[in-house]
Parts: structure tokens; C-alpha cells; sequence
């Protein structure tokens, strides 16, 4: 998920109470939150860094490592902070054992909520490169922005006029964001299993089906299938709209994932940046072009919102 919905549900939890139980408990709560970004600097790499990210950050040794170290750095700051004699009066004092804790729980959230869209988290690394994938909510939700955001300043007005409710107000919004998230799982589990009728129905046997969530609208999927054959298709599932499932009724013609190409693989052995896409990508297409050479996608980017973002091409040498 984005890191903006990553601080916020850090804030939020903070909001149920549990940044009361040490100094710098917010700060534990959103920092552990947002920690495992940290692999966001391999960007540098450009297509490269799609092999790198939700990887090594995100996997079971850096969520025993990463929360022990933030941890230490917030003691080091608190006791920096007295001996400059800059310690906020009002801070309450710090409990390293809780603050454990709470640095635990930020970071957990992290891969947690990375794992509910369709982008993908490698959750086993370095013991497992698989990927991992929810299908259950966009990368940025503006819904779970509105519930969050909107949550956390409910809880706050009451907290600065110091009623008694405001810790009650946190785990509203938590059961909110939660109940919110089930929703959309299970409307990701009724567009898949429709589809795999529906395809069956039509004569196809897909080798996967992807519900795809779409923005803004989260009672819509996009159906994103590919069948042992090699071709594939596209088309919308809306939960209002029961009948769109129907593949005649869909959007998008039916192509080849062209990956049975024989050319496709010494192509690729000669391109770091292809060896990469291609083991990132889940659902990956190829074709060629006569002028740019082999250019490899991603079904799920296909849009013209993303495609340029999610593509590599492979020029052609002399002969070829």
C-alpha cells in the first residue's frame, strides 16, 4: 500500500490507546509502519529494482531485526533529547519493554497490508523468493484514506477535549478498516469463483484468474484470466452488475502471451533489466515490435495509466 495509508493506520492504532502505554509510542506505531520502505532506495536501479522491492524488508528476518533496532534508536533519541535538556515535559517516560512491543506491531502491519493488493510481496524472503499476492484492495484506497484519516481526527477532538472516548473511537475505526477490508476479500473470492465458471461455461480452462481491484470503484474487479494455450483476456465484474461476468459480455479481445516465441530467451539472457521484469512480473506478455524489438508487459498494468511504468523493451542487435 502507499505510505500515506501506512501512517495513517500506525496513527490509528496509536488512537485505540496503545501509544498511552510509553513515551514515543506514536512514534513507534507509524515509524515501524513505514520501516520496510526502506528498500524503496533500490529505485535508483530503475526496471532492476522491481526484483528488489518487497523482498529482503519484508520478510520474517527483518521483521524479528527491524522493530529491535528501531527500538533502540527511539531509547538513544529519548536519552539524547534529556541531555540536551530538550525532552518534552509531557512525554511520558519510556518503557523499553512496550515500546518493543509497539515498534512490533507498526512493523507487522507493514507486509500485512502490502500483501492485500495485487502488486505482490515476496513474505518469505530470503528462505522463499515466491511471491505472495491478496487481490483484495488497490495500492491506494481512497476509502480506507477517508476511514483512516477521517477516524484519526474524530479520536483526536475528543482526546484534546479530553473525553473519556476517544480510545474508544481508535478501535471503532480499526473494526471499521477491517470490516472494510473482509468486504472487499470477499468480493475478490465472488468475481474469481464467477469467473472460473463463467470461463468453464465458455469452453476455456484458465490457468489463472486475477480479480483485479480498480480505483475508486471497490465493488468492481477487473477479470484478468490466461488459459494453458497462451491467450488471454480481459474483462469487468461489477457486484451490482451480476451479468457483466459473462464473456461475451466483456471488455478487451483475446490475445497470445506470445512467451512461446523461441526467440523470447536469448533476448532476455542478454538483459538484466528483462531477467528482472520477468521475475517480478505475474502475469507477463511479450511481443515484437519491428522497430523497438521484444517488449514485455504486465496483464495487470495493461492500462494506459500504467502501462509505460510496467514495460521493457529489448532492441534487436545487427542481425537478428
Amino acid at each position: 500500500m502507499d505510505n500515506l495509508t501506512h501512517s495513517m493506520l500506525g496513527a490509528v492504532l496509536g488512537q485505540t490507546g496503545l501509544k498511552r502505554k510509553t513515551g514515543l509510542g506514536m512514534a513507534a506505531l507509524i515509524i515501524g509502519a513505514n520501516i520496510p520502505d526502506i528498500d524503496a532506495t533500490c529505485t535508483f536501479w530503475g526496471t532492476q529494482s522491481l526484483a528488489m522491492r518487497r523482498g529482503l524488508t519484508h520478510g520474517p528476518l527483518a521483521m524479528v531485526l527491524l522493530p529491535l533496532l528501531l527500538t533502540g534508536a527511539l531509547i538513544l533519541y529519548d536519552r539524547w533529547q534529556n541531555r540536551r535538556g530538550k525532552r518534552p515535559e509531557a512525554r511520558l517516560p519510556v518503557r523499553p519493554g512496550w515500546l518493543l512491543a509497539l515498534s512490533y506491531i507498526g512493523t507487522l502491519s507493514h507486509p500485512a497490508m502490502d500483501w492485500m493488493n495485487s502488486y505482490g510481496i515476496r513474505l518469505l524472503e530470503p528462505f522463499s523468493s515466491r511471491w505472495f499476492y491478496g487481490d483484495v484492495l488497490f495500492i491506494i484506497d481512497l476509502v480506507l484514506w477517508i476511514v483512516l484519516i477521517g477516524g484519526f481526527i474524530w479520536s483526536r477532538r475528543a482526546e484534546k477535549r479530553e473525553s473519556g472516548d476517544w480510545r474508544k473511537r481508535g478501535q471503532i475505526i480499526i473494526a471499521t478498516a477491517c470490516g472494510y477490508i473482509f468486504l472487499n476479500g470477499v468480493i475478490t473470492g465472488m468475481a474469481e469463483a464467477g469467473a472460473h465458471t463463467h470461463l468453464h461455461d465458455a469452453g476455456v480452462e484458465p490457468e489463472m484468474v486475477v480479480a483485479n481491484p480498480v480505483p475508486l470503484t471497490f465493488w468492481r474487479r477487473t477479470i484478468l484470466w490466461r488459459s494453458h494455450d497462451g491467450r488471454y483476456s480481459r474483462y469487468d465484474f461489477d457486484i451490482f452488475a451480476p451479468a457483466s461476468l459473462r464473456p461475451e459480455s466483456g471488455a478487451g479481445a483475446v490475445g497470445k502471451t506470445g512467451l512461446d516465441d523461441p526467440r523470447i530467451p536469448a533476448l532476455v539472457s542478454r538483459s538484466a533489466d528483462a531477467r528482472a521484469f520477468l521475475f517480478w512480473s505475474r502475469m507477463p506478455v511479450a511481443r515484437f515490435d519491428d522497430n523497438d524489438g521484444l517488449v514485455l508487459g504486465d496483464q495487470r498494468f495493461d492500462s494506459s495509466f500504467t502501462r509505460n511504468n510496467f514495460r521493457v523493451m529489448i532492441p534487436f542487435m545487427d542481425g537478428e
